[in-house]
């Protein structure tokens, strides 16, 4: 099994067969017993494959998720909406080009 260096994409990791640590069980119990999270990490542990991997939940992509302990739930897969900011995309010297790039993103 491939490692998945460098890649931060939870589909790309599923779709190449590559090695995955399956968190989805705590994702679950993180989506059915809060309404409201912050997620906060340290550089390089994993928060963007977190997101990618909440992206592909919450868009329904229920065919990434097999085998994993989600699809073992009563979880139904149904699609939301997702909006995602990647604040490492955009370079921000003053609060307007902040302001611009999520008009631009929520615009897409």
């Amino acid at each position: 099994m491939k490692y998945p260096l460098g890649v931060q994409d939870f589909s790309k990791i599923i779709k190449r067969g590559a090695l995955y640590v399956d968190k989805t069980a705590m994702i679950l119990e993180l989506i059915e017993q809060n309404e409201v999270v912050f997620l906060s990490r340290p550089r390089r542990f994993g928060k963007s494959v977190l997101i990618s991997t909440l992206a592909a939940l919450f868009g329904g992509q229920k065919a990434l998720f097999d085998g994993l302990a989600i699809s073992q739930s009563d979880y139904d897969f149904a699609e939301h909406p997702v909006v995602e900011f990647n604040f490492s995309r955009v370079d921000v010297t003053q609060a307007d080009d902040l302001k611009q790039y999520i008009i631009n993103t929520t615009n897409a």
